[in-house]
């Protein structure tokens, strides 16, 4: 097994470094490997994965404290997977840690006019949408097409998006010159100050419309709404995204569209629990199915599993169904369904029923395993009994 790395070394930070320091050197490496960004890398999703491993730590005093004394084995049992521990921290975890503390602008980071996938933001580009997609968890399971409606800024049809009655067109603007903007030099005791701003007669396009068309009042887009085709794939979870190109608002004067942000939001089940690509499910059996063994019927997220309880299974036991949980995103093979026994006790008994287990409570074999004597006799020494 790999040794783990210094958290500070993956973050690239002095072990003085304070919590914004952090906070900014963790972001810079979501930003750089996100799987959004490096689709089908591997590597570049395990750095990710360490990175945010590394700032779960380094971001909590408390965390960070048994870091800085034990090493990696103070923080054993902090993590988020089933069973505890940052041993299996995965994706699902990693992109919910990021989303919780930068949802907001990493967006904006991963669609501003440096950070588009390539797409330069003009000045009249329509804004970007966002919208919520809920998902159950049936759907995450398999992946889900669905038509949503969407409220946007589209085109103007009657001035073709130009905001120009017919019959007439747009003049430079007199202010700035076609420029879209205007300087102004204000001298002060420290010297001479220049300013640009945007021109405040034609807002920046460097042409004014003496006639606007009535449609559009001059803007070139009119309210109204599209309906929008959205593919998910299977194995998304709360917090994943999806951007569909050109499908945000129209962008005025003729403007080329921004995108829109599908969001993904995964429903509360009535009887299954997420846990990344696991499922956990909590199965109720009798007294004489955990003593005896046998075979049960186990509902899963794709139909009915058998599922084999051993002899003298103990409430809180978990058993696996292989294979039987959430696919994983941009990879082959699926999550396991973990499905945890509880024993179910009887509150109503008829007298019959009373006899039987009177019966059976006086043989040994159905008394619980005691601690041995020496226990007892330490206990009673240490108490003065």
């Amino acid at each position: 097994m790999t040794a783990k790395r210094d958290y500070y070394e993956i973050l690239e930070v002095d072990r003085s470094a304070d919590e914004a320091t952090i906070k900014s050197a963790y972001r810079k490496k979501a930003m750089q490997f996100h799987p959004d960004r490096n689709q089908g890398d591997a590597g570049a999703e395990e750095k990710f994965k360490e990175a945010t491993e590394a700032y779960e730590v380094l971001k909590d005093a408390e965390k960070r404290r048994m870091y800085d004394q034990y090493g990696h084995a103070g923080v054993q049992g902090s993590g988020y997977q089933y069973g505890g521990g940052f041993q299996g921290f995965d994706l699902s975890d990693a992109l919910r840690a990021f989303m919780r503390d930068f949802g907001g602008s990493m967006f904006d980071d991963f669609f501003d006019p440096t950070g588009r996938g390539g797409r330069g933001r003009r000045s009249n580009q329509g804004e970007d949408l966002r919208v919520k997609f809920a998902l159950t968890l049936e759907e995450v399971a398999t992946g889900v097409e669905r038509t949503i409606k969407v409220n946007r800024m589209l085109r103007c049809d009657v001035c073709a998006g130009s905001g120009v009655a017919a019959g007439s067109s747009k003049k430079q603007c007199p202010q700035c010159k076609g420029i879209g903007q205007v300087r102004t030099v204000q001298r002060t005791f420290l010297g001479t100050i220049q300013q640009v701003s945007t021109c405040n007669v034609c807002r920046g396009t460097g042409e004014i419309i003496s006639d606007p068309c009535k449609s559009c009042s001059g803007d070139g887009r009119v309210r109204g709404t599209s309906n929008v085709k959205v593919k998910v794939p299977p194995g998304v979870t709360t917090g994943n995204y999806m951007s569909i190109d050109n499908m945000g608002n129209a962008g005025p004067h003729g403007g080329e569209a921004g995108d829109l942000i599908v969001v993904f939001e995964e429903k509360e089940h009535e009887h299954f629990t997420r846990h990344g690509d696991n499922v956990i499910y909590e199965l109720p059996i009798s007294f004489t199915t955990a003593a005896l063994g046998g075979e049960v019927s186990v509902p899963t997220i794709s139909g009915f599993e058998t599922l084999a309880i051993p002899a003298g299974t103990q409430s809180g036991k978990v058993l696996k169904l292989k294979g039987k949980g959430i696919p994983r995103l941009h990879h082959s093979g699926k999550g396991d369904q973990l499905v945890q026994v509880t024993v179910w006790v009887p509150t109503k008994l008829s007298s019959d029923d009373k006899k039987v287990l009177q019966r059976l409570a006086d043989s040994e074999s159905f008394s619980p395993p005691r601690a041995d004597k020496s226990f007892f006799e330490k206990l009673r020494s240490t108490l003065g009994v």
